[in-house]
């Protein structure tokens, strides 16, 4: 898998957050709504498949933009949330030349378990489970016609709030999608592609 460079003020500020948290913030828990927006970088694992019966490698290139999530507690420590965002575009590889790109939005919903949930600590983790969904679009091959089918799959998350005032708190959040798609070139079938992306996400949220 490629390394991921998370932002270095997020990682100092975990760091130093948790090490000064403090006990003025009123409870973090039932009731809240709440959305995060940030800057999250799209990590397709390495080796994602080969197509034409193994004569063509895959390599998906990743991706960095703008992503938002909205979220519900109806728990002290238990809530749901929707990953959203602009259309992603990465450009693919085939057997290591940029010859096909694809444009791909990933919504991602998970249940959420917050183990400091009712407290009134600053630091938040949290940790996720569901379902992602994922549809392709504007797929450019320069040598034919390429379609990916839309994927169905599992979804992981982890993250931490580190809450600033009663509203606002820095976010780090990392997800791990499940992306398998079938591909087909000039109407036939060709294989699958597994992307299976580490979505990382740097940014602020906001509680209502």
């Amino acid at each position: 898998m490629r390394h991921l460079s998370f932002p270095a003020l997020l990682t100092a500020g975990l760091a130093v957050t948790a090490l000064t948290a403090s006990t003025q913030v009123l409870a973090y828990g039932a009731g809240d709504f709440f959305t995060r927006v940030g800057v999250a970088k799209v990590a397709p694992k390495s080796n994602n498949g080969s197509l034409a019966d193994g004569t063509i490698a895959v390599d998906v290139k990743d991706k960095t933009g703008v992503a938002f999530t909205l979220g519900y507690r109806f728990h002290d420590k238990l809530g749901i949330e929707l990953l959203a965002a602009r259309p992603f575009e990465h450009e693919i590889a085939l057997n290591g030349d940029n010859l096909a790109s694809t444009k791909h939005l990933p919504p991602t919903l998970t249940l959420q378990y917050y183990p400091l949930g009712g407290t009134q600590s600053r630091v938040q983790p949290y940790v996720g489970a569901g379902i992602n969904y994922t549809h392709f679009s504007k797929e450019h091959l320069d040598i034919g016609e390429l379609n990916l089918k839309h994927s169905w799959g599992a979804a992981g998350q982890v993250g931490v709030d580190l809450l600033i005032d009663e509203h606002w708190a820095l976010n780090a959040a990392a997800w791990y999608l499940d992306i398998s798609t079938d591909a087909t070139i000039n109407g036939e079938a060709a294989g699958s592609v597994d992307i299976d992306p580490v979505v990382v996400m740097g940014g602020l949220s906001y509680r209502f």
